[in-house]
């Protein structure tokens, strides 16, 4: 097989990614996708990083020997944030995180140079995001949260319950009395939350989701280098879950729509 006519591989700690693979089979129709969530360890938040590198690189191994991928995109900002680096290093095929890419649309974004961040503990505890706003924009404020409970939120499909704006806008009070224009949606769930954290911060904050950005990144990223699918070919969808496949299916379905033809099935990671 060609390369450009492999699949690209797409992995995150659960439901979150979805997010990032919807973005990315609207930018890229042709391309097929094997997407590999890891429910049944989620959250990658409070885990050490040593533990997140252990099992990113162990779906990583498994997409290019069972699937022969020919790009990878850690849809997962711990992941990113633990792994990246060492998987770039390591692997003989591109590596995509979704980090520096809300990154760069967030500093185009911001006008006051007053960005906030929320993300998972491990994410916010490595520094990555402010690290990376600083050194693009030297003069910016940056306000870091950690936000678990928007992730059980959305893991246990409670994100579109009646109480949810109330809990959400209670948990950035802090972000809007600091006075942010832009907020970085710094974990892969968080697109699912987006109408409660706008309607909470009000229309003049900008929300930035990494995950479009990085499926247009990832989209030039592979025309430039002759890894494009032809616009004529037939993308498949195969999604895997390392924990029960109909809440997963559930929630994919719920969120992806179904005007595509998703396979469902599940994984047995050790």
């Amino acid at each position: 097989m060609k390369k450009n006519q492999k699949a690209i591989g797409m992995m995150d700690s659960g439901i979150g990614g979805l997010t990032v693979l919807k973005a990315a089979v609207r930018q890229m129709p042709a391309e097929s996708i094997v997407y590999v969530g890891d429910t049944a360890r989620m959250p990658y938040g409070p885990r050490e990083p040593e533990e997140v590198l252990a099992f990113t690189r162990q779906i990583a191994q498994y997409l290019i020997k069972e699937h022969d991928i020919k790009a990878l995109a850690i849809a997962c900002n711990t992941a990113t944030a633990c792994a990246l680096p060492a998987l770039q290093a390591e692997l003989a095929i591109p590596v995509i995180g979704v980090i520096d890419s809300g990154v760069q649309s967030a500093v185009l974004a911001s006008k006051t140079r007053k960005i906030g961040v929320i993300a998972t503990q491990g994410t916010v505890d490595s520094g990555q995001y402010q690290a990376e706003i600083k050194a693009a924009a030297p003069d910016s404020q940056v306000y870091a949260q950690a936000e678990p409970d928007f992730v059980q939120l959305v893991e246990q499909n409670r994100y579109q319950d009646a109480d949810v704006p109330a809990l959400v806008a209670k948990h950035l009070a802090p972000l809007k009395q600091a006075g942010i224009d832009t907020l970085v949606l710094g974990c892969t769930h968080f697109p699912l939350l987006a109408q409660s954290i706008q309607q909470a911060l009000g229309p003049e904050v900008t929300l930035v989701d990494p995950g479009v950005a990085t499926a247009e990144k990832l989209a030039d990223f592979l025309a430039k280098n002759d890894l494009a699918q032809s616009e004529e070919a037939t993308a498949n969808y195969h999604l895997y879950t390392t924990g029960a496949v109909d809440t997963f299916s559930t929630i994919a379905e719920q969120w992806l729509g179904k005007e595509h033809d998703w396979h469902f099935s599940h994984l047995d990671l050790p």
